[in-house]
C-alpha cells in the first residue's frame, strides 16, 4: 500500500495545474500551465468590466490554480501563457430576457459564462454620455487591484500621465494629481533597493475616480495612446500583465462592444 502511494506527493510537483484541468477548453490553450499573469490579467478585466472579481469566476479560479502552480515551482510569478500575450482575455455582455449574460475567454476559448441581473441606473459626470461605459479612472482603479503591489516605474508613470491628460481633456499635467505623484514616486523608487520600500500602484490609484478633476469613458484611442506611452518607456517595449495599459484597453474593449450590442438591439427592436 505504502508502495503504491509514493509516486502521489511528486505528481503536484512535476504536473502543473492546466486549463483543460478547470475549464472545457481545447485545442493549444488545453495544454498549458495556467501562469500567474494570466489570472492577474483576467482580474484586472473583471475588475474593469464587472467592477469586482467574481466569486467562484474565471478570474478566482485561475488565480488560485496559478498561485498553486508558482509555490510548487512550475511557473514563474511574471510568467504569461503565449495565448493570453498574443491574444488577451474578453469578457462580453448581452442583454437576453432582462439578465445580462456575462462571457468570459481567454483568447478564442470560453471559460466562463453566466448570467447577472441587469445593472442599477446611476447618475454620474460620465452617466451623461453613457451609463453604462466605464471610464478612464475606473480603468485606473482596477489596475490598483490587478496590479497593485508593482512598485511604480517610469512606464507606469508615462502610462498615468497619458491617461490623466486623456481623462481631463488636458495637455497639462494636474499638480498633485496622480500623473504628478506617479511620477514623483517613480524617481524615488529607482534610488530605492527593496521593493517593499517603494511606492506601488495601489498607493497612487485606489480612488482614481476620486482624484480626477474630470473623468470620460475609455476608447480605442485613449487605449492606444496609453499603450504606446507604457510600450515607449518600458526597457522591454512590453505592457506590464493587469496594469495600467491593460486595463485602460480592456475598458475601451468592453464600451465598444457595449456600443455594438446596444446598436443590434436597436436594429431588432429590443429595449
Amino acid at each position: 500500500m505504502s508502495q503504491q502511494q509514493r509516486p502521489r506527493p511528486t505528481q503536484p510537483t512535476t504536473e502543473p495545474i492546466k486549463y483543460s484541468d478547470v475549464f472545457p477548453v481545447s485545442g493549444s490553450l488545453a495544454s498549458k500551465p495556467i501562469a500567474p499573469q494570466d489570472a492577474a490579467t483576467m482580474q484586472s478585466a473583471e475588475n474593469t468590466v464587472l467592477g469586482n472579481t467574481q466569486k467562484g469566476g474565471p478570474a478566482a479560479v485561475m488565480n488560485s490554480a496559478a498561485t498553486k502552480n508558482e509555490r510548487a515551482g512550475l511557473v514563474s510569478h511574471e510568467q504569461v501563457t503565449d495565448v493570453v500575450a498574443t491574444d488577451g482575455v474578453t469578457i462580453s455582455q448581452a442583454n437576453v430576457a432582462g439578465s445580462r449574460i456575462i462571457t468570459e475567454a481567454v483568447g478564442d476559448q470560453v471559460v466562463g459564462e453566466y448570467a447577472r441581473p441587469p445593472p442599477v441606473a446611476m447618475t454620474s459626470p460620465a452617466s451623461a454620455l453613457d451609463r453604462d461605459a466605464i471610464t478612464i479612472g475606473e480603468a485606473l482603479q482596477a489596475t490598483a487591484l490587478s496590479a497593485g503591489n508593482k512598485p511604480v516605474d517610469q512606464s507606469d508613470a508615462a502610462a498615468i500621465q497619458v491617461a490623466e491628460m486623456r481623462a481631463t481633456g488636458s495637455s497639462e499635467v494636474v499638480p498633485g494629481g496622480i500623473a504628478a505623484q506617479a511620477q514623483s514616486a517613480a524617481t524615488t523608487n529607482a534610488r530605492l533597493i527593496l521593493d517593499e520600500n517603494k511606492t506601488k500602484l495601489s498607493d497612487i490609484l485606489t480612488d482614481a475616480t476620486a482624484k480626477l478633476p474630470d473623468d470620460k469613458p475609455a476608447t480605442r484611442e485613449d487605449a492606444e495612446r496609453v499603450i504606446g506611452a507604457e510600450l515607449r518607456n518600458d526597457p522591454n517595449m512590453v505592457t506590464y500583465p493587469g496594469g495600467v495599459a491593460e486595463s485602460v484597453a480592456a475598458a475601451a474593449r468592453l464600451n465598444q462592444s457595449t456600443k455594438v450590442l446596444k446598436c443590434q438591439d436597436r436594429e431588432d427592436g429590443v429595449g
